[in-house]
C-alpha cells in the first residue's frame, strides 16, 4: 500500500491513505509511497522507460542504461525537507539516487551512488557538478538507504543512515523530490519525505570528524600580509583532524568556524570541492596534501554585478601539497574576499594551480612553490568580465616560487593594484607577470632569472598597465615591457621589501610545504 501526502496551509493533506512505511504516519512526514499498489500515480517522468515491478515487494524500476532518467514528484513549494529512498543500482551505469528541491527535470540537488562512491550533486542545466563525495563501497545489485537532507544552504547525503557527505549551496531554495538515474538501471523503494531530519547521525551544522587533532593542534602558522590582511580563517572554532575524502570534504562544507588539520595526502575523486567560509585548511607536517581534486572558494557563477551578502570570505589554505588537479588546484570567485593561500607546493594541475577571478578580491598568495605546470595562475579569467572584475581583484602575490612554469606567473586582468613583490622566478619560457585588460600591476622587488618577458603589459589582447622597478634580472632574462602609472600599494598596507638580490636565497630556503 502506499500513501501521498503534503502540507497545506500547515495541515496534512492525504490522498489514497493506507499503511505508511514503517508504521502508523509522522507529523513530519509530508509523502511517501511504497509502490504496494501497482500504482505509479503522481509521479512524473522524463527519460527512460520506468514500471512497477516486483523484487521482493512491488516497486518502481528503471530499465533503459542508455539515457538520464528522472521521475519526480510532490510540490514546488517544499523547502527544508529530507528525501529517503530505497535504491538499487541493477548491472553497469553511471549512478542512481534521489533528487530534492528539483525545479525541473534539469534543476534540482542529488545524492547518488556512482562505483562505490556517494556523491552529493547539484544539477543546473542538465550539468552536474559534483558538491561532496565519500567512498561508501557496495556496487551494483546492492540495496542502499539513501537520504539527502536540504535546509536552508545547509546539504547533508546519508547512505544507510550515516551522514557521509555535506556541503553548502544556495542555487535552490524549494522544489520537488526526485529519483534519478545516469546511463543506468535501477530500483526504487519506500520512498519518503519528512520535515525533520533523517538520523542516527550528527546534525547539518556539527563538524563530522570524530578523530581529535594532532597533539598541539594544527594552528594557522604567521598572519597574513597585503590585502589579505586580517584573515582569521577557523580562528575561534573547534579543531578536527581529517585523513579521508569523506572527512575533508564534510569538513569543508561545514558551517561556521573551523580548522581542518589534514593529515596525510588524501585523495578526491575527479572535481572541484566548495570551502565555506571561516575555515583555515593545513597540513599538518611536510607530508599532508590533496590530489585528484580541487578547493572551490566562492559561490556558484552567476552573472550578478554587485557582491552578494553571503559570498565566501576568510580562508586561509596553507601547508599542503596538491598534485593531479582534475580541473583548478584551488579556485577562488564569486566575489570571495580574505582568502590568504600560503607555504603551499602545487605541480602537475589539469587547469590553473591558483586562479583568482569574477570579483574576488582582498586575496594574499604568499610563500607557496608551483612547477612542473604551464598555466600557472590566472587573476581574472575572461577580457569581458569588466562588470564583476573593474574595482577588485587585488591582490599581493609576495615570496612564491615560479619555477619554470611557463606563463601566467600571473596573467592579470582588471585588478588595481596587483602587488608583485619579492617572487623568484626561474626558467619561464614564456612570461612573467602579464599585465593585461586594463589592470595596474606594480612589479618591485623581484629575481628572475632565465625568464623570457619578464614583465609585460603587451602580451595578447587589450594592453594593462605596469611599473617594474628595484627588479634583478640575471642569466638569459629579457627587460620588463611596461608602461603606464599604477597605483600604489602603499596606500592600502604597509610593507618592507626584502633585498631583491637575496631574494632567490630566501625563496628557495622559505617557500613550500613544512617550511613555516
Amino acid at each position: 500500500m502506499r500513501k501521498i501526502g503534503w502540507l497545506v496551509g500547515g495541515a496534512a493533506v492525504t490522498v489514497l491513505a493506507s499503511a505508511v512505511i514503517g508504521g502508523p504516519a509522522r507529523a513530519d512526514a509530508l509523502f511517501t509511497d511504497d509502490f504496494d499498489d501497482g500504482s505509479a500515480d503522481g509521479w512524473s517522468r522524463n527519460g527512460g522507460a520506468w514500471s512497477i515491478v516486483t523484487d521482493g515487494t512491488p516497486a518502481y524500476q528503471q530499465t533503459s542504461a542508455g539515457t538520464n532518467a528522472r521521475a519526480l514528484a510532490g510540490t514546488t513549494t517544499w523547502t527544508d525537507y529530507s528525501v529517503r529512498a530505497r535504491v538499487k543500482q541493477v548491472g553497469a551505469g553511471t549512478s542512481a539516487g534521489v533528487a530534492a528541491r528539483a525545479q525541473s527535470t534539469s534543476q534540482y540537488y542529488t545524492l547518488v551512488i556512482a562505483g562505490g562512491a556517494a556523491q552529493l550533486q547539484r544539477v543546473s542545466g542538465g550539468t552536474a557538478t559534483t558538491l561532496a563525495t565519500a567512498v561508501v563501497g557496495g556496487g551494483a545489485g546492492t540495496w542502499r538507504t539513501l537520504a539527502l537532507d536540504v535546509r536552508g544552504s545547509a546539504l547533508t547525503g546519508y547512505v544507510d543512515g550515516a551522514a557521509v557527505v555535506r556541503a553548502a549551496d544556495t542555487t535552490f531554495t524549494r522544489g520537488r523530490i526526485g529519483l534519478v538515474t545516469s546511463y543506468a538501471a535501477a530500483v526504487f523503494d519506500d520512498v519518503a519525505v519528512d520535515t525533520a531530519a533523517p538520523g542516527p547521525g550528527p546534525s547539518p551544522t556539527s563538524p563530522s570528524p570524530t578523530t581529535p587533532p594532532p597533539p598541539g593542534g594544527c594552528a594557522v602558522t604567521g598572519a597574513a600580509t597585503g590585502f589579505a590582511a586580517g584573515t582569521t580563517g577557523g580562528a575561534g572554532g573547534p579543531t578536527v583532524q581529517v585523513d579521508t575524502a569523506a572527512e575533508l570534504l564534510s569538513s569543508i562544507a561545514t558551517p561556521g568556524p573551523l580548522t581542518i588539520c589534514v593529515v596525510g595526502t588524501i585523495t578526491l575523486p575527479a572535481g572541484m570541492y566548495d570551502v565555506t567560509s571561516d575555515k583555515s585548511i593545513v597540513g599538518v607536517g611536510a607530508t599532508a596534501g590533496i590530489t585528484g581534486g580541487g578547493f572551490n572558494i566562492g559561490l556558484p557563477v552567476s552573472d550578478v554585478t554587485s557582491p552578494p551578502a553571503d559570498a565566501v570570505h576568510n580562508v586561509i589554505v596553507q601547508n599542503l601539497t596538491f598534485r593531479n588537479a582534475s580541473d583548478d588546484s584551488i579556485n577562488v570567485q564569486m566575489y570571495s574576499h580574505h582568502v590568504w593561500i600560503d607555504h603551499n607546493d602545487l605541480a602537475q594541475g589539469y587547469d590553473g594551480l591558483i586562479d583568482i577571478k569574477r570579483g574576488s578580491s582582498l586575496v594574499t598568495v604568499s610563500w607557496n612553490h608551483t612547477h612542473h605546470h604551464t598555466k600557472n595562475m590566472l587573476l581574472g579569467h575572461d577580457d569581458a568580465n569588466g562588470a564583476q572584475d573593474t574595482g577588485r581583484l587585488k591582490v599581493t602575490y609576495h615570496h612564491n616560487w615560479f619555477d619554470a612554469t611557463p606563463q601566467r606567473n600571473p596573467r592579470v586582468r582588471f585588478g588595481e593594484p596587483v602587488h608583485v613583490y619579492n617572487n623568484y622566478y626561474f626558467y619561464n619560457t614564456d612570461t612573467g607577470v602579464a599585465c593585461q585588460n586594463t589592470a595596474g600591476c606594480l612589479v618591485e622587488g623581484n629575481y628572475f632569472e632565465d625568464v623570457e618577458e619578464p614583465v609585460t603589459n603587451t602580451y595578447a589582447g587589450p594592453s594593462g598597465r605596469c611599473v617594474a622597478r628595484n627588479n634583478v634580472f640575471v642569466g638569459e632574462s629579457g627587460t620588463p615591457d611596461c608602461s603606464g602609472t599604477v597605483q600604489e600599494p602603499s596606500g592600502y598596507y604597509g610593507y618592507t621589501l626584502d633585498d631583491p638580490n637575496q631574494v632567490k636565497a630566501i625563496v628557495t630556503a622559505g617557500a613550500g610545504v613544512g617550511r613555516l
